[in-house]
């Protein structure tokens, strides 16, 4: 088991996310996973600094911790070729210590290049299409490939690691897991749901799967409710409203009507650190083994200081109730 720590890009400046890593790896954390987006999801955030220039700053500030993306979109805002070029940069920047988070994206970030935003089906197939450029990319060589979507022409990455990055593709259903099983090495999620991980094994996936769990740690319940209701309320919309949604805006009258209650019911809250325990058991109980703490509470510094002491041990400790 290992256990990761969200760090939202939407909700702290470059300079902060830098140091949040920084202060993660002296916590104990095993990786740190960031949101690569180009909007917030509410203009409350306030930030949304470019992921892969931060990864190679973490990458140089660092010398144990894995960093990971959580994840990104790599053909809409992002051809394939770029990302398979940036990805094994951090690669070798970070010493192996890479994993890529793949997924189909979301309007929020992805319409700002004027591309539109196509249907859900014609995005799992570009997706798929994109996994298999990047894997082209990464046998070396010069390379080419024409698909319905995309198209790559005589490109090559000179600089590829001996260790490959982990392709970690985002699963919200079995379809999703059998691209993961078939085109990654690895699987990501937000839900426990078990089925996600049975159908990426049946269809020979191995590698390791994450979930992101969610919390709000805070000195008091209270504060920490009020914290994830003003920040984050936008993750209790579903996924069908948030990968259609295309700015900030959208997503504040989109939640408005959340509440404290609400949040309650997503979040575990407070600072007893038995109800953060309990939150990660399902995702364990799933068959996740990389869990990733995501918290929202207003004091990331006291959060990890609870982390270092008690919580990540903790967590990493859980194995499946049944």
């Amino acid at each position: 088991m290992q256990v990761g720590y969200k760090i939202a890009t939407e909700a702290l400046s470059p300079t902060q996310v830098v140091e949040q890593t920084v202060a993660a790896e002296e916590a104990g954390f095993d990786f740190v996973e960031l949101s690569d987006h180009y909007h917030p999801w509410l203009e409350e955030q306030g930030h949304s600094g470019f992921t892969w220039s931060m990864l190679g700053a973490m990458a140089a500030k660092t010398e144990r911790i894995g960093l990971a993306t959580g994840v990104t979109c790599p053909m809409i805002r992002y051809h394939p070729a770029v990302i398979a070029q940036a990805a094994a940069t951090v690669q070798l920047l970070s010493g192996n210590r890479f994993t890529l988070g793949i997924g189909a994206g979301e309007r929020l970030n992805e319409h700002v290049v004027g591309g539109g935003w196509p249907a859900v089906r014609i995005r799992h197939h570009m997706l798929r299409e994109a996994l298999e450029i990047i894997n082209l990319l990464w046998q070396g060589g010069y390379q080419s490939y024409e698909g319905e979507y995309l198209t790559l022409e005589d490109a090559r990455v000179w600089d590829l690691p001996e260790q490959l990055p982990v392709i970690a593709v985002a699963s919200g259903g079995p379809g999703a897991s059998k691209l993961a099983a078939e085109y990654g090495s690895g699987l990501f999620a937000t839900e426990p749901k078990s089925e996600l991980v049975q159908a990426y094994a049946e269809h020979g996936g191995s590698g390791p799967k994450y979930a992101e769990v969610p919390m709000s740690w805070a000195p008091t319940e209270d504060a920490a409710v009020e914290a994830a209701l003003q920040t984050s309320r936008w993750a209790l919309t579903g996924w069908p409203v948030m990968s259609e949604l295309p700015n900030p805006v959208n997503f504040d009258a989109a939640s408005s009507t959340v509440d404290a209650d609400d949040i309650r019911g997503q979040f575990s809250v407070g600072p007893d650190l038995d109800v953060h325990v309990q939150q990660a058991q399902p995702y364990v109980d799933a068959g996740f083994d990389h869990i990733v703490l995501q918290n929202t509470g207003p004091d990331p510094d006291g959060f990890l200081a609870v982390c270092k002491d008690e919580l990540i041990a903790r967590v990493r400790s859980l194995t499946p109730s049944s």
